[in-house]
């Protein structure tokens, strides 16, 4: 990667103490934070890129998308948000021991079926959890069932008749990690947004700073979509903001409700323009986004969380817009 900076970091622990937190802490695992290799990789930005954002221009064009909807108490939507959860409760019963064949990697997936827009039931549950080699199939299912899904997912939304599980479907799953399937930064946008739920522009948050637009103006268009929800004005809200490299100002501003809008779009775009600042600068100062928060998103997703640190989570420009609409 790029980057513009006077302080020293020592990236090889940090690095190395990421990957113990993760909890790759045993050779056994194919890989562990002791004895495997960090290679630092990092040049300074380029001339170019660096005048034009200085003065806090745009870094790069591109199209971001915010989005949120009535579905769920965190205004995300349902399938996303389930999974989530999922993982967490995963994550939570290894880290307490109580299921010792845990180990880190794993993953999950709800579809969930809909009714005249609504969220009516959970069709399918996928949960695929690395283990330890001693552990049956049948032990891990019986105890993903019991112990991770059934108390994670609403009982009103499971139909015992119709609902399909599939716990590690391909079987053992044994090697998993970087030891299996080594990746690269910024390949899961869609699970770091809304499942899927909401256009992407395709620009990751991952190893970004709040400098690149990429990151902070997603963050900024879901909290405005956040509070164009809460406010009452739409049951659904996606806002789309576009840049041109250098430009701090968007090149434009879009504001789609589905029809549930309670103020003609034309007035709501001219609302967001007006009490919210989407220039780069804007963005960090409102959002407080100077500070070492990111590592919390690596996990989880980066919306829908109530964690203090997640500001554009906040709805405390709710009476703002609500006095502005007239409602």
């Amino acid at each position: 990667g790029e980057i513009t900076t006077s302080c020293y970091v020592d990236i090889p622990k940090v690095v190395r103490n990421t990957i113990r937190d993760v909890g790759y802490t045993r050779a056994k695992y194919g890989f562990d934070y002791e004895t495997c290799g960090v290679i630092t990789a990092i040049d300074e930005q380029s001339g170019d890129i660096a005048m034009g954002v200085d003065s806090l221009g745009a870094g790069d064009q591109g199209l971001m998308f915010g989005y949120a909807c009535t579905e769920t108490e965190e205004l995300m939507p349902m399938p996303i948000m389930l999974a989530h959860k999922l993982t967490r409760r995963l994550s939570t019963l290894r880290r307490a021991g109580t299921h010792d064949y845990l180990r880190p990697d794993g993953k999950s997936q709800v579809s969930v079926r809909y009714a005249d827009g609504k969220p009516i039931s959970v069709e399918t549950v996928v949960i695929s959890t690395q283990h330890s080699p001693d552990v049956t199939l049948e032990r891990i299912r019986e105890e993903m069932i019991q112990d991770v899904i059934l108390p994670t997912i609403p009982a009103h939304l499971i139909d015992a008749k119709r609902i399909t599980y599939h716990i590690n479907p391909t079987g053992r799953f044994v090697t998993g990690g970087p030891m299996g399937d080594t990746g690269l930064t910024g390949r899961k946008i869609i699970v770091d947004t809304y499942g899927g739920s909401c256009p992407h522009g395709g620009g990751a948050f991952s190893g970004k700073d709040p400098t690149k637009v990429d990151r902070s103006a997603c963050y900024m268009a879901r909290h405005v979509a956040k509070t164009v929800v809460a406010a009452g004005l739409a049951a659904r809200a996606q806002v789309q903001v576009a840049y041109a490299i250098g430009v701090a100002e968007p090149v434009s501003i879009m504001v789609e409700t589905f029809g549930t809008g309670k103020v003609p779009t034309v007035k709501l775009e001219q609302m967001i323009r007006q009490h919210f600042d989407f220039t780069p600068a804007g963005i960090i100062k409102y959002l407080n986004l100077r500070r070492p928060i990111y590592k919390q998103t690596a996990a989880y997703g980066h919306f829908g969380r109530s964690e203090p640190e997640f500001t554009w989570e906040r709805t405390d420009r709710v009476t703002d817009l609500r006095d502005d609409a007239g409602i």
